[in-house]
Parts: structure tokens; sequence; C-alpha cells
């Protein structure tokens, strides 16, 4: 029980921290989509007007699984790091480490993942781009095994 307790205190300290870190908020937990993601992630909106987009912030080793943004025209998913370290990956490529500033274009159609690195925060803006028929396809885990491949 107090080791629970400052493993919790631990995490609000590094969230805290974290938060020092970047002009976008962390926002709330992301439990809409936790069934999708390895560890806790957090979604803050920052535009609902014209192109929307979020702020979604991984704690140290949370990562989505490998996901498709269909379109039949257009679509695809921009991500810009603003705080942190992490990694995105596309299916039969290696995985491209992100730090602030860095901007991954996603094309549609191409399965992926992306989160943070074991030992950081991590956060970026996700874009949704515009397109016809749009729909995200929710995948299998990127597994601990491939996960832990990317440090060395």
């Amino acid at each position: 029980m107090a080791q629970e307790k400052i493993t919790q205190t631990a995490e609000a300290d590094g969230k805290a921290a974290f938060q020092r870190e970047m002009i976008f908020p962390i926002g709330e937990p992301n439990t809409a989509y936790a069934e999708y993601f390895i560890g806790n992630s957090y979604l803050a909106p920052i535009s609902t007007e014209q192109i929307p987009f979020n702020n979604v912030t991984f704690e140290p080793g949370c990562r989505n699984n490998w996901h498709i943004h269909h379109a039949t025209k257009g679509g695809g998913q921009m991500l810009v790091c603003v705080a942190g370290r992490g990694w995105y990956q596309e299916e039969g490529k290696p995985a491209v480490q992100m730090l602030p500033g860095d901007v991954i274009h996603i094309p549609a159609n191409v399965k992926h993942w992306h989160g943070a690195a074991a030992d950081s925060w991590f956060a970026h803006l996700a874009f949704e781009v515009p397109g016809e028929n749009l729909s995200n396809e929710w995948l299998e885990m990127v597994t601990d095994e491939e996960y832990k491949r990317l440090e060395k």
C-alpha cells in the first residue's frame, strides 16, 4: 500500500514536471482509446475548428497499438513532437526517434504506431488529414519484445 502511494506520487511529480516543459496542456486521461494503448495517455483538444487537432501525451513507455488511418482519397495523419522523446514506426521500416520540432507525415493506409521512449514522457500534436471515406483501424499491440529492441 505504501509503495503504491510512493509510485503514484512519483508519477504525479513526473507529469507535473513534464507539463512545465511544454506550452500545450497535457489534458485528461485518454479513457476513450485506453484499450488501444499500453500505459497511460492523455488527450487535450487544441482546436475544433477548420482542421481539428489534439495534443496527445504519453507517459514513459506508453505506446499505441499498430493502426491504420484509411482513406480512399487524401487522408492520413501528421504528428508534430512538442515535448519529450518518442518513437514512430511504419510496418517493415526501422523506428524513427521523435524529438521536439520533428514532424512526421503518415500517408493514408499505412500501418504504424507511435509512443514514448521508455525513459521519457512524450507529447505530439496529432492532425487528421482531410480526405474521403476516412476511418481508423486499430490492430495488434506493439509487443514488449518489439518495443525493447528500439533502445538498442
